[in-house]
């Protein structure tokens, strides 16, 4: 099976322009390809994912990826998929953010000389002249058009800022720029980015005549993509400072019954002759597959080291067995005890389980919270010195461990 063929079996691809042109790219390994990451956290994130993991099957087939870096295009805003504008980020934010972005990348992609490329649209965004830029593409885009967009759809009754209605120009002007200066002719992205991208092909082929070789394909969803961005209300990062081992493979156990396929034909490197065998599993082989994918996409990400901590640490949640010395963990420290005790709503924002008191009081009033198995039943209740001694463990719901100790 050719690698375009791949991509199509594992349920990739979504939308494209000019399908057989591509086809010939991809399988014959021709394509220089971008795909672009807005730098608005310091960690990529779950919804990074598919796109990481596109850019390494098709470098594995012989393609050139490009990961352009938004530094310029960060600092307008992307209007896609928001009912609200983007923070302002500082260039100093940006700079950074974009830093932990490329070693991040580099645990997937592999950069160098003729392979893959790592570039920052700041470095032609930021210089551009708005006059000389309005002259050169303006004229190549119908503001009528633009706002029959997707992307902008939903943001027009609450009000857009001129600002982000710029974001389209942007977006388009790097596939331009990367097609007449490092001969990129392929781009992918989401199907939220879909308008987007079909401006920066439009655009190339109005400057540089209808035969220029530049190509469009959406490789996921946009809910697909949102969904697997959040868990719980908070963003699943693949930085281990920010989201442990152990609460990604969390993540990935707990996907819902009807995904769990899907995930694993997306996102995993498991042979499909594997997962087609998979499939016909019946359904009470559910929680091994979602272990295989736990354990797949943390060892990619994490290592197989921690991927097998990982899998420890969940069997001791949940079967008895296993080692549960890597369950996310907080030491508490004795200075912030009263009375030899400290409040369960006090342990919970140290913990990072809630963001605040009174998001504390809320879980523990709607039943959410139990400390070692016993459900906390009131906001006073605390845990006292001696049962931090021997550790304790609060879980959240039915997915969130946390363990705390002096």
């Amino acid at each position: 099976m050719n690698i375009y063929e791949e991509l199509q079996a594992r349920g990739l691809i979504a939308q494209v322009t000019d399908e057989p042109l591509i086809k010939e790219l991809i399988n014959n390994g021709k394509a220089t390809f971008y795909i672009g990451f807005d730098c608005t956290a310091d960690s990529l994130t779950a919804g990074h994912f598919m796109a990481l993991t596109l850019m390494k099957r098709l470098q594995m087939a012989g393609n050139k990826p490009i990961a352009l870096i938004g530094g310029g295009t960060t600092m307008i805003g992307d209007p896609s998929g928001r009912t609200d504008m983007r923070k302002m980020l500082t260039k100093e934010d940006i700079d950074h953010n974009a830093e932990c972005f490329k070693k991040q990348m580099e645990k997937f992609i592999e950069f160098g000389d003729d392979k893959a490329m790592m570039l920052n649209n700041a470095d032609w965004l930021l210089n551009l002249n708005y006059v000389d830029m309005l002259r050169e593409v303006g004229a190549c885009f119908s503001v009528n058009n633009m706002l029959r967009a997707e992307c902008y759809k939903q943001r027009m009754e609450k009000g857009l800022s001129f600002l982000e209605f710029n974001y389209m120009i942007m977006q388009s002007y790097d596939f331009y720029y990367l097609f007449k200066n490092y001969n990129c002719n392929l781009q992918f992205g989401g199907d939220d980015q879909w308008s987007n991208m079909l401006g920066g092909t439009e655009l190339i082929r109005r400057k540089l005549g209808k035969d220029a070789s530049a190509m469009t394909i959406t490789l996921l969803t946009d809910s697909q993509g949102k969904k697997m961005g959040k868990t719980a209300g908070n963003a699943v990062w693949l930085d281990p400072n920010k989201t442990s081992p152990f609460e990604f493979y969390q993540y990935w156990r707990n996907v819902g019954d009807a995904d769990v396929m899907k995930c694993i034909r997306m996102l995993t490197f498991i042979p499909l002759e594997e997962i087609d065998e998979m499939d016909k599993w019946d359904d009470s082989r559910i929680n091994e597959k979602k272990s295989i994918l736990a354990y797949s996409l943390t060892a990619l990400v994490h290592g197989e080291e921690e991927a097998k901590k990982a899998q420890e640490t969940s069997l001791a949640l949940f079967s008895g067995a296993g080692d549960d010395a890597n369950m996310p963990h907080t030491v508490v420290d004795a200075a912030s005890l009263v009375d030899s005790a400290v409040s369960v709503a006090d342990l919970l924002v140290l913990g990072g389980i809630a963001k605040s008191r009174g998001e504390a009081k809320r879980l523990i009033e709607q039943g959410g919270i139990s400390v070692d198995g016993e459900k906390v039943t009131g906001i006073g209740q605390t845990v006292s010195e001696a049962q931090l001694k021997e550790s304790i463990k609060i879980k959240k719901g039915k997915k969130i461990f946390h363990r705390f100790s002096l």
